[in-house]
């Protein structure tokens, strides 16, 4: 038995050919004409280790803890299969395995390879630092705050002058490398994994070409922020990002030319994937992290060929996730899954379409807890502005790129563990977030046979209803924090309890009327910093000038008539970058 995964980050369905999109991808299409091709399939846990905690364990993250390492009680599919005498190997250029935030994922494999250079990661040693003159950073805040990694990523673009030096070329060439050596061997799985098309987006000039676009245009770095870039370069950006998709389209069609040349095409198990989405100027956003987790993020492509069904050029409707992976493979290899695992092998969709769940839900830790049935999006915000109670569980105290700070540990308690802890107690950390307020949206319900672009929101309180008992009823399953369900008001839900939280949403989130949603934005960030110094908001909402919409100086001049010193200056940079004006 053979399998090979090819996963790539950051990977938008709505750009691929075979989702309708328009960036240039023959061998998607061809990819799509030779598997079983998901429509809905969904995200689980967000962003890149989050996922990938996932695909190990096969069970939620985004519940009990943010981004973090594999933790010791982690049930862990590839080592899993080591154990029962597969081979499994890993070649990527993902940086984040060689964080302290990743750092227990790639030593579950049998062996592994690394590819340097994504990402500002800290490769070539250069003590003289390169001069950034790139657009949209003039201002000496952005500049200091954001150089370090933009700095050394020019350094590493240096060392890659050529497509053959290019980090995805590298990668790829390491997997093919993998499949050359050992295709006459048997009991082995292979994952590929590509941090393209992440931004920052550097893409070979042969690739811009296709179009019309220059490397000197665009420096590759897209700010998650609303309204950024704004103007004249958004369609430029996408072209970036579409330019980057057709490189990993032409390198998925190297990786399956391979596996035909070396006769492993039609007996081995073969998955394309990714672990989200990004927003390009879509619902007024871009990136991820920060916003509601719309469709572009969370409904991602998938594909399988599968030899046992031999399922080929079809399109499945099953609702899928990324924790139906690991139980995939497991299944394939004839591992039994273990107890804690809750994702399902995908067989009999990929063969007869049948159905996996019912229901799934996906999410950030800390932000909106969303629910989904294939045809409904539902995204249930807190039910309090600011962070409420809210716990991180761990025996693995580290984020992406450090440890926890000191003072975080000072509150710990021990909790006696959940389903899936083995018997093992963990500790409960008070959750820190700067960044992630949920609140400020609100709660959210799409119908996507109807909307699909998920342009408005309805107020249906006998479908939220519905879908909030769903989603209490799925945590539950993932024996969710006892914290969460009081957080979103899951503890006792009712239609008149809904209906309160819907008319106090409202009332607190009365606006005045602003030039466009990057101002509201911006308000919206001014009035929770002016919460925290004391300053109320009725305050702050009578200086603006009555019966006149707000514009960008309006907010600044908030900023300077309330705010001095180090919070003025910390104002000023943050609602710089969600206006992108020096």
């Amino acid at each position: 038995m053979k399998a090979v995964m090819l996963m790539f980050d950051t990977l938008t369905r709505h750009h691929l050919a075979p989702y309708g999109g328009e960036a240039i991808t023959p061998n998607f299409t061809r990819l799509a004409q030779a598997s079983a091709q998901f429509d809905r399939f969904y995200v689980g846990s967000m962003p890149c280790m989050p996922a990938r905690r996932e695909l190990h364990t096969g069970r939620y993250n985004f519940l009990h803890r943010s981004w973090g390492p594999l933790e010791p009680f982690d049930f862990s599919t590839f080592q899993a299969l080591r154990q029962a005498g597969i081979h499994t190997h890993l070649v990527t250029d993902h940086k984040h395995y060689w964080r302290d935030g990743g750092a227990t994922y790639h030593t579950r494999y049998s062996t592994f390879e690394f590819i340097r250079g994504q990402e500002g990661d800290c490769w070539k040693g250069q003590v003289e630092k390169p001069t950034i003159a790139w657009q949209g950073l003039e201002d000496e805040d952005t500049l200091r705050r954001r150089s370090g990694r933009m700095t050394q990523d020019l350094i590493n673009r240096a060392a890659m002058p050529a497509q053959e030096d290019h980090y995805t070329h590298r990668t790829i060439q390491a997997g093919m490398d993998f499949l050359e050596v050992n295709q006459h061997q048997d009991n082995w799985f292979l994952q590929i994994e590509c941090f393209d098309p992440h931004e920052p987006f550097f893409v070979p000039e042969k690739y811009l070409a296709q179009y019309g676009c220059t490397a000197d245009e665009f420096d590759g770095w897209v700010p998650y922020y609303c309204g950024a870039p704004g103007g004249q370069n958004d369609e430029k950006v996408r072209k970036f990002y579409q330019a980057l998709v057709t490189l990993c389209d032409d390198y998925l069609g190297q990786v399956m030319d391979k596996l035909k040349a070396l006769n492993l095409w039609d007996d081995t198990l073969f998955i394309v994937c990714t672990d989200h989405g990004f927003l390009l100027g879509e619902h007024q956003w871009w990136g991820k992290n920060i916003m509601p987790v719309y469709n572009e993020i969370a409904n991602t492509p998938f594909f399988i060929r599968d030899p046992r069904s031999r399922s080929y050029g079809v399109r499945r409707q099953a609702l899928a996730q990324t924790i139906d992976i690991p139980a995939t493979l497991l299944d394939y290899f004839d591992v039994p899954p273990p107890a804690s695992m809750t994702g399902r092998p995908l067989r009999e969709a990929v063969a007869h379409d049948a159905p996996v769940r019912d229901y799934a839900l996906f999410g950030y830790f800390g932000g909106h807890i969303n629910i989904t049935d294939g045809d409904y999006v539902y995204m249930r915000c807190p039910r309090e502005e600011g962070k409420g109670r809210l716990y991180e569980y761990t025996l693995m105290p580290t984020r992406i790129d450090s440890m926890f700070n000191v003072s975080e540990l000072q509150n710990i308690a021990l909790h006696p563990g959940f389903d899936f802890t083995q018997g093992a107690q963990v500790m409960q950390i008070p959750a820190t977030f700067g960044y992630l307020n949920p609140w400020r949206f609100g709660d959210k319900l799409f119908d996507l046979r109807t909307d699909p672009g998920q342009t408005v929101s309805l107020a249906d309180g006998e479908k939220t209803l519905h879908y909030a008992q769903a989603m209490r009823a799925m945590m539950q399953a993932h024996d969710a924090p006892s914290e969460l369900y009081i957080r979103f008001e899951l503890d006792a839900i009712g239609a008149a309890r809904e209906s309160a939280f819907a008319e106090r949403w409202s009332r607190l989130n009365l606006l005045a009327e602003c030039e466009h949603h990057g101002v509201e934005e911006a308000l919206r960030f001014i009035l929770r910093a002016g919460q925290a110094q004391g300053i109320s908001r009725d305050v702050l909402l009578a200086h603006l000038p009555e019966g006149k919409t707000v514009r960008e100086a309006e907010i600044f001049s908030l900023i300077d008539a309330f705010f001095k010193g180090d919070p003025h200056r910390a104002l000023v940079y943050q609602i710089r970058l969600l206006l992108r004006t020096a």
